[in-house]
């Protein structure tokens, strides 16, 4: 099985090769960035010791980010390798300033594993919810480094618990620790004979709440504001902004509309200057406040903006699965989004509470905006329910860094 695997895993490769051939501009990104990788991929002193955080892409590195912060604290005598699979991660955080190396993961094929193993004296190995890389486990295991799973989240119809998944379900026994985002993950270890695991929780949401506790202010978004009680939509696509469009243009006049899109490319943006009449754009705000709509055209903010907004809507529910929610829901917002959201633990969560809203169409998203406008106590008793989620979502990070103490 092995043996498949890693063939499947070169197949793979190869296939995202031909794709930056042909001008897919991903995987052209993909291609380059591993293209000298083992020049990074290795320590510059034999005396280091290493410890290697691994993530997907920019969810997953905020889900590692406050562990990263933890270790560099607790830890500070050992450096940080930190991997991204992903461009979209990579493109953003190669000079993130907590780690000592930034790089592409490279194949997970058994030379590689075996190659990054020997280039580093590492000491501990973290994994983040979703990256289940074989040959990389096995070798860690071989050698004797610890890996730990952050954030961890299994589900039943994964191959894991297939009747034909019994090589994958013996390199996950590789593993030393898994720190589970829920109980259901937990649960589903136990049935295979795995008890190394803990219950923590969703490390984001301790990133999220720091990221709330030190918010900057915005002077010219609040100028903009004026008073008035304000809407935000984050990270939204065209399938979403065609649904918000008409209630934009029946607004009332004591509420303004912030809309940060995905996508903030010229194209795009013209796209939405041509439905919206009454705008301003957020790089060209002055102290004139001349609208009701700021879309914002540069990226960074949404997670610090969601702090001026009564009610949010949450972008990607009607394309490939919502954006963050607990950005928003961190301030006490209610959010509300598309359907496509069953894959994410605490929109699913926060809709049976009450303090998340799924919409289909554009009736039940105006039926749901115009009634947090006229319905004080409903907007009042949603609120609170996010308020005391996240107060008991907190505190996965410490939860860990405990464990650590005696495994690292």
């Amino acid at each position: 099985m092995r043996v498949f695997y890693s063939l499947i895993i070169r197949i793979y490769s190869g296939l995202i090769l031909v794709a930056a051939a042909f001008g897919n501009k991903k995987a052209k990104l993909w291609r380059d960035g591993r293209r000298n990788q083992w020049d990074t991929l290795k320590q510059d002193n034999p005396d280091e010791q290493w410890i290697w955080m691994h993530v997907s892409s920019l969810g997953e590195f905020e889900q590692g980010l406050p562990v990263i912060e933890r270790l560099k604290e607790n830890y500070p005598k050992y450096k940080i390798l930190l991997t991204f699979f992903s461009p979209s991660g990579y493109e953003v955080k190669k000079d993130f300033p907590l780690a000592d190396k930034v790089a592409y993961m490279p194949a997970d094929t058994n030379g590689n594993a075996q190659r990054l193993v020997a280039n580093f004296n590492l000491k501990a190995a973290f994994f983040v919810k979703y990256e289940f890389w074989f040959n990389y486990i096995k070798v860690l295991k071989d050698n004797n480094i610890p890996l730990f799973y952050i954030s961890v989240l299994l589900r039943p119809k994964q191959y894991f618990f297939m009747p034909w998944g019994r090589w994958f379900r013996d390199r996950l026994r590789d593993v030393k620790y898994y720190f589970a985002q829920n109980v259901e993950t937990a649960g589903l270890l136990n049935t295979i004979g795995i008890n190394n695991v803990t219950v923590t929780g969703d490390t984001r949401f301790d990133r999220v709440y720091s990221i709330a506790q030190n918010a900057p202010r915005y002077p010219e978004v609040e100028r903009f504001i004026n008073g008035r009680k304000c809407i935000i939509a984050g990270s939204t696509w065209p399938s979403d902004e065609r649904l918000l469009y008409p209630f934009i243009k029946n607004m009332p006049d004591d509420y303004c509309f912030i809309m940060v899109p995905h996508d903030i490319s010229e194209q795009h943006i013209k796209q939405i200057e041509s439905e919206l009449h009454d705008y301003q754009l957020y790089t060209e705000l002055n102290h004139e406040v001349k609208s009701k709509v700021l879309v914002v055209n540069t990226i960074g903010m949404l997670s610090k903006l969601y702090q001026y907004a009564r009610f949010a809507y949450i972008g990607a529910g009607f394309y490939d699965g919502i954006h963050n929610i607990q950005e928003a829901v961190v301030y006490g917002v209610p959010v509300v989004f598309g359907p496509k959201y069953h894959d994410y633990v605490e929109a699913v969560e926060l809709v049976e509470l009450k303090g998340a809203f799924v919409i289909n169409n554009q009736n039940e998203l105006d039926n749901v905006f115009n009634r947090f406008i006229a319905d004080e106590g409903f907007y009042k008793e949603a609120s609170k329910v996010c308020n005391n989620y996240v107060a008991k979502k907190v505190g996965a990070t410490d939860m860990i860094m405990k464990v650590l103490e005696t495994e690292i």
